[in-house]
């Protein structure tokens, strides 16, 4: 079976620039995130492939939209040409998970057994449905798709470095 490195991100994802908002050069964000309260508090963000870092001048949040205000980005056509940039916060300023929840990039690299004990491979990547997101797993041979759904996923033991699942009808042959 092929070892995955299991790579920390230096950061994660909470949005994407939709569009140009206002004339002051304000951005309209698609909120990512589990926790839209972030963006009240932001500080800085980073945009885009190359990470890079903008300032946070004032947020709002409304509904599943935010708008920014980024220092050095004053015009709408300075906004417009961040459209569809990601929007990033460096990774040690996630937010504090409750118990037994963990950030997708932690699921990579879990070997996944069976509650029956079965190795089933690891997961490898974590596909997003809207649905619900359906980690990828790898055994060298064969590729197992299981839904991230209480009746499959049962345990995510980091500690352990592994995931325990029920598996359903049809999944795996």
């Amino acid at each position: 079976m092929p070892q995955t490195v299991m790579l920390t991100p230096r950061y994660l994802i909470i949005g994407r620039v939709l569009k140009p908002f206002g004339v002051r050069g304000e951005l309209k964000i698609e909120i990512l995130s589990d926790f839209p309260e972030r963006f009240a508090s932001l500080r800085q963000v980073f945009l885009g492939d190359d990470a890079k870092s903008f300032t946070v001048e004032s947020a709002r949040v409304q509904g599943k939209i935010a708008r920014l205000k980024l220092a050095g980005i004053d015009t709408p056509e300075a906004a417009a040409a961040l459209r569809h940039q990601l929007v990033y916060v460096a990774r040690e300023e996630a937010v504090p998970l409750p118990p037994n929840r963990v950030y997708l990039y932690q699921t990579i690299g879990l070997r996944v057994k069976t509650t029956q004990g079965v190795a089933l491979g690891e997961v490898v990547d974590v596909l997003d449905t809207r649905a619900n997101d359906v980690y990828i797993v790898h055994d060298g041979t064969r590729e197992i798709l299981l839904p991230a759904i209480p009746q499959v996923i049962k345990e995510i033991n980091l500690e352990r470095g592994e995931m325990i699942v029920e598996l359903m009808a049809g999944l795996v042959k």
